[in-house]
C-alpha cells in the first residue's frame, strides 16, 4: 500500500519507519530542508512516560493565575480576538477536574509507556546515536506543597505499574551529584527510574537516514498546499514543487499545523500551539551537571544532559502562531538551570530557541482514523512528542496494516470530543 505522510518531525519520520518496516511504500512531505526542523528540533530532550500528564487537572486555573503573575512565569497567556484559541481555552478549563484530569493522565500514560518499549525495541534492532541515557529523570520540589501535590500523580504511577521513587533531599542528591549545592532547598523529589533521554533531533535525523534505506522517499522543501478530495476520500497531495502526489493512505503528522489541514474536511481538530522555549549550554563542571533529565518543579523547566551539553526547556505560552523570540524567557531558562546546578555551564551565552507544541485541550494526542475512509491522523502530542513518538508511530502502522494495536487506542481517536469520552 502507497502511504502518504504530511510532516518529517520526530511523529512523521518514525510513522514512516514502522509503516516501512511493515512493507508499504512511504513518501513523506514536508516544507522544511530536512527531518525535525521544527518542533523536534531542541525540545527537552526527555522520554518521560511517567511524568506523562494533562496540563488540565484540578487546581490549574488558580495556578495559571499565580504563574502568570510570577517574576519566571512558566505560564504565558496573550489573549487575542480568536475564536480558535477561545474554544481550545474553554475546553481546556472543561478538563480541570480531578476525574478527567485521572482518566486523560491513565490515556497518556498507556500510550507514553508503551511507546518507551517500542524506542527499546527499535534501538536493539538499529544502530541509533542521540546522546541517548537510561538513567530515569527526577522531579525536585522546593517546598513541602509540591511534594503534597504529587500524590495524585503517584497513585496514577502505581494503577499503571510505573516503577517511582519518592525521595528526600539526600536521595535528590544521591541520583542527582551535581544537586548538592542547593540540598538545603531541596525539599525532595520523584524519581522514575525507567525513563531515558536523549537528542530529538539527532535521533529523527538517523531514523530518516534509515528509512531511506528502507526506501522511504522524502521530499523538502515542498509546501503542502492542500488535500485534494471530499468526505469520501482524498485523492491527492496538492504541493508547490512535486505536482499532486498520490496515495492509498494520507496521515496528517503536522503538529500545531494539523488543524487547518484537516478543517476542509469538516473535521475539527482540538489541536492548538503552545509555544516552548530551550536553550542548548556547552557544559563546563561535569560535577556540578546533571546526570539525566532533572524537572524543576517551580518552573516547570526540564533540564537535561545531553552528552557534553545542558539543554532546559519549558513553559507554555499560549500566543497563537507566533514565533517571536523573547529574551525574558531565556532569563527563566537561565535563572531554572542556575538555581538547581550553579556554575555547570560554561557559558550562557547561547542562542534562545521556539517551537510550537500541538496541545489538545485534554491532554492525549489524536490518533487514527477520521470520517474520512483513508485519512488518518498523528498529532496533538503537546510537550509529549519525543515521549510518545515510537509508539503512536507504531500503533499508525498496525491500524494502517489492519493489525489490531498492542494497547487500547480506541479512546485516542478524534471521536472522543464528540461522544464526550
Amino acid at each position: 500500500m502507497r502511504i502518504a505522510i504530511l510532516g518529517s518531525g520526530v511523529i512523521g519520520v518514525t510513522t514512516a519507519y514502522y509503516l516501512a518496516r511493515a512493507g508499504h511504500e512511504v513518501v513523506v512531505i514536508d516544507r522544511q530542508a530536512g527531518p525535525a526542523l521544527e518542533t523536534s528540533f531542541a525540545n527537552a530532550g526527555e522520554i518521560s512516560p511517567g511524568y506523562a500528564s494533562p496540563w488540565a487537572g484540578p487546581g490549574m486555573p488558580t495556578k495559571a493565575i499565580g504563574w502568570i503573575l510570577s517574576e519566571y512565569a512558566p505560564l504565558i497567556l496573550r489573549l487575542k480576538p480568536s475564536g480558535e484559541m477561545l474554544q481550545w481555552l474553554l475546553a481546556m478549563l472543561r478538563n480541570c477536574t480531578a476525574e478527567r484530569y485521572a482518566v486523560n493522565k491513565q490515556r497518556m500514560v498507556r500510550l507514553a509507556e508503551y511507546s518507551r518499549d517500542a524506542l527499546i525495541d527499535l534501538r536493539a534492532s538499529e544502530s541509533l546515536a542521540y546522546d541517548q541515557r537510561m538513567q530515569g529523570t527526577l522531579q525536585v520540589f522546593s517546598t513541602d506543597k509540591q511534594m503534597h501535590g504529587a500524590t495524585k500523580d503517584m497513585k496514577v504511577l502505581r494503577q499503571g505499574g510505573v516503577p517511582f521513587e519518592l525521595l528526600d533531599a539526600a536521595g535528590c542528591v544521591a541520583a542527582e551529584p551535581g544537586l548538592a549545592a542547593v540540598r538545603t532547598r531541596i525539599a525532595g523529589g520523584l524519581r522514575l527510574p525507567k525513563d531515558e533521554t536523549g537528542d530529538c533531533y539527532k535521533f529523527t535525523v538517523a531514523l530518516a537516514d534509515i528509512c531511506r534505506g528502507l526506501g522511504v522517499v522524502f521530499h523538502h522543501d515542498t509546501d503542502i498546499v492542500r488535500l485534494a478530495g471530499g468526505p469520501s476520500g482524498v485523492t491527492g497531495v496538492v504541493t508547490d514543487t512535486a505536482g499532486t502526489i498520490h496515495a492509498d493512505r494520507y496521515i496528517v503528522a503536522l503538529g500545531s499545523f494539523s488543524r487547518a489541514m484537516v478543517a476542509p474536511f469538516e473535521i475539527r481538530l482540538p489541536v492548538y500551539p503552545v509555544k516552548g522555549y530551550s536553550i542548548t549550554v556547552p557544559i563546563g563542571n561535569a560535577e556540578a551537571a546533571p546526570v539525566s533529565t532533572v524537572m524543576h518543579e517551580s518552573y516547570k523547566v526540564a533540564i537535561t544532559r545531553l552528552g557534553d551539553r545542558i539543554r532546559v526547556g519549558g513553559m507554555a505560552e499560549i500566543s497563537g502562531y507566533e514565533k517571536r523570540l523573547t529574551e525574558k524567557r531565556r532569563a527563566t531558562l537561565v535563572h531554572a538551570l542556575e538555581d538547581l546546578f550553579p556554575g555547570a555551564a560554561a557559558t550562557l551565552d547561547v542562542p534562545l530557541w521556539s517551537g510550537l507544541r500541538p496541545m489538545t485541550p485534554d491532554g492525549p494526542p489524536i490518533l487514527g482514523a477520521t470520517r474520512v475512509s483513508n485519512l488518518l491522523l498523528n498529532t496533538g502530542h503537546g510537550t509529549l512528542g519525543w515521549t510518545m513518538a515510537c509508539g503512536s508511530a507504531r500503533v499508525l502502522a498496525d491500524l494502517v496494516s489492519g493489525i489490531a494495536p498492542d494497547i487500547d487506542v480506541s479512546d485516542l481517536g478524534v471521536g472522543r470530543y464528540l461522544g464526550g469520552g
